[in-house]
């Protein structure tokens, strides 16, 4: 996620999800219905067995419990990273409270009128305020969501007239919370290098002063959720993602195989993922996973995403410790900055931006 570029549609009273509930409607506009195919199904709308649920992987254990039980957890963080691109972290030293408030001055902003949101407008060509993101045409679908973007970290990245005055708690809150996030995501990247057999501080030395943006997404109910998505299909474009999603109804799914898998919310947990940055510096060992998010019929949802990224100045690549003559070189060499700067400037859709990053095959 980057201030310097994208595209957007400036918020207004016909594409607001939040104003179009207000009105009951019984149908869905047509800019929101997806085409069949993108369509969920019942059946993605519905449970899953235990055998498709991601793994929970406990942070005390990793890092405070004993040479046995942090090995077995370390090998459990390593399969999920390699098989799912997905877990849940339990004990990750945020206060309950801390969350709790997040979720508290998050949800307090998006119940705020129209007239108040939008004054914190996303602009045409940035990727931070309140709007739709990554829309490039007027015919383009729009995400059953409204969403409020801020860059955290480094200062320069951030744009003070968007972080909001209203709730006068916000900023105060989004700073503690930032910083807390900021610590386990460092403490994170060293397990995984680790779980990779390379030096604890590999990554964390590697990506500089790291980049952190925050997006706060709220998903209305919906009258027809079987037609629309709360938010496209995608891979992250960052290092890691930190999911912290409400305890009403499961949005969020991923894909496992060919199967769409919700990912039931676990109280107090984080919802980590895999970005883009990982796979490539794995070389596809470790993969960031396509995932998207659903609406509910009866009830709204609400998730505070953050994403962790190198500074825009980094090269990236393969590690030398993933290219062999049995594992090819699947990524070529760039610098993030740009990455950035391509991934914010199309739509989502799938894996398709990581296209940027991978060795064509000319044969």
């Amino acid at each position: 996620m980057s201030p310097v570029a994208s595209s957007s549609l400036k918020v207004g009273h016909l594409d607001d999800v939040q104003e179009l509930r207000k009105y009951r409607p019984t149908a869905v506009p047509e800019r929101y219905v997806r085409e069949g195919a993108e369509r969920p199904t019942v059946s993605a709308l519905g449970e899953a067995p235990a055998s498709m649920q991601i793994p929970v992987i406990d942070l005390w254990k990793l890092a405070h419990g004993g040479p046995y039980r942090a090995r077995k957890e370390l090998e459990k963080l390593s399969v999920a990273c390699e098989d799912w691109g997905f877990f849940q972290v339990v004990n990750h030293g945020i206060d309950s409270v801390l969350l709790e408030r997040m979720q508290r001055v998050s949800e307090e902003f998006f119940m705020l009128p129209l007239e108040e949101k939008e004054k914190y407008p996303m602009a045409p060509g940035t990727l931070q305020g309140y709007g739709h993101a990554f829309v490039f045409s007027e015919d383009q679908k729009l995400d059953w969501c409204n969403m409020l973007a801020l860059g955290v970290e480094p200062p320069f990245i951030r744009n003070p007239k968007l972080w909001p005055t209203n709730p006068p708690k916000f900023r105060e809150t989004l700073e503690a919370y930032s910083a807390n996030v900021r610590k386990l995501s460092q403490a994170l990247l060293r397990f995984i290098a680790m779980s990779l057999g390379l030096k604890p501080q590999k990554f964390n030395k590697m990506f500089g002063t790291a980049v952190q943006a925050v997006r706060m997404n709220y998903y209305p109910p919906c009258p027809r959720p079987d037609l629309v998505l709360g938010l496209s299909s995608h891979s992250d474009g960052s290092a890691l993602t930190v999911l912290q999603q409400s305890m009403g109804p499961v949005g969020l799914q991923i894909v496992k195989g060919k199967t769409w898998v919700p990912i039931h919310p676990i109280r107090n947990a984080l919802v980590i993922n895999i970005g883009d940055t990982i796979e490539v510096l794995t070389n596809g060992r470790y993969k960031s996973v396509e995932h998207r998010a659903v609406t509910n019929k009866d009830r709204d949802r609400l998730s505070i995403v953050t994403f962790y990224a190198p500074s825009y100045e980094i090269e990236l690549g393969p590690l030398p410790e993933f290219v062999d003559k049995n594992h090819p070189r699947m990524y070529r060499r760039y610098n993030h900055g740009e990455y950035s700067r391509h991934y914010i400037n199309n739509k989502l859709d799938g894996k398709r931006s990581l296209e940027f990053a991978k060795i064509q095959n000319k044969s």
